[in-house]
């Protein structure tokens, strides 16, 4: 069982792509080796092979980089299943899991930027109305407030008086951006669905 995150780059002709390029491939490469899986096509659509249970987590972070340039967003569509055929492209392999990823990014993307398709009806019900509940901030987020939330990912043992240190601001700062973000909600919402997947995936 894999996951497979389907996403583009909204507004991309906006701005130049060297300014959110390097960012998304920093991210995709740290979680696994291109092409076979991760791929960057048609100039601003990638996808990327992660495991399901790290998938949103990795959505969160592609989404607070991609917002740190004022203008741009990012759909990104989370399908879990098998892979069946393995090439050695991203882009040429197949199976339920690109079916449900690609469901996802055509079906289920209309009016929301984040969603999920798997082969569990109740993850994907409970999910699919979780999660634009917590797009409502993070839609919103500010290019600081995405700064943060990146920063404090990439940093999860770090205390505010480091976080403040890597952005250059006050601990007084660092608080209020923790705060606008939503990040300790989103975080425990994060938390909340890897424990639902993990139970799915490990159920006798």
């Amino acid at each position: 069982m894999i996951a497979v995150i389907t996403g583009d780059i909204i507004n991309s002709r906006n701005e130049p792509a060297n300014k959110w390029l390097s960012n998304l491939k920093k991210i995709l490469a740290s979680v696994n080796s291109t092409p076979k899986y991760w791929e960057i096509y048609r100039g601003d659509s990638f996808q990327l092979q992660t495991t399901p249970e790290a998938a949103l987590l990795i959505c969160i972070r592609i989404k607070a980089s991609i917002k740190q340039i004022n203008g741009l967003d990012v759909r990104l569509a989370i399908g879990i299943g098998e892979k069946n055929f393995d090439a050695e492209r991203i882009t040429e392999s197949n199976g339920e899991v690109f079916i449900n990823s690609g469901y996802a990014f055509d079906h289920l993307l209309k009016k929301q930027s984040i969603a999920i398709k798997s082969p569990w009806k109740a993850i994907d019900d409970e999910f699919n109305i979780s999660i634009p509940l917590a797009l409502l901030t993070m839609d919103y987020w500010t290019a600081n407030s995405a700064e943060f939330v990146s920063v404090s990912i990439e940093n999860p043992e770090s205390t505010q008086k480091d976080l403040g240190n890597l952005l250059n601001i006050s601990q007084a700062g660092i608080s209020k951006r923790g705060k606008r973000s939503g990040f300790e909600e989103i975080i425990k919402f994060e938390q909340h669905y890897r424990q639902k997947i993990d139970e799915k995936i490990n159920q006798p």
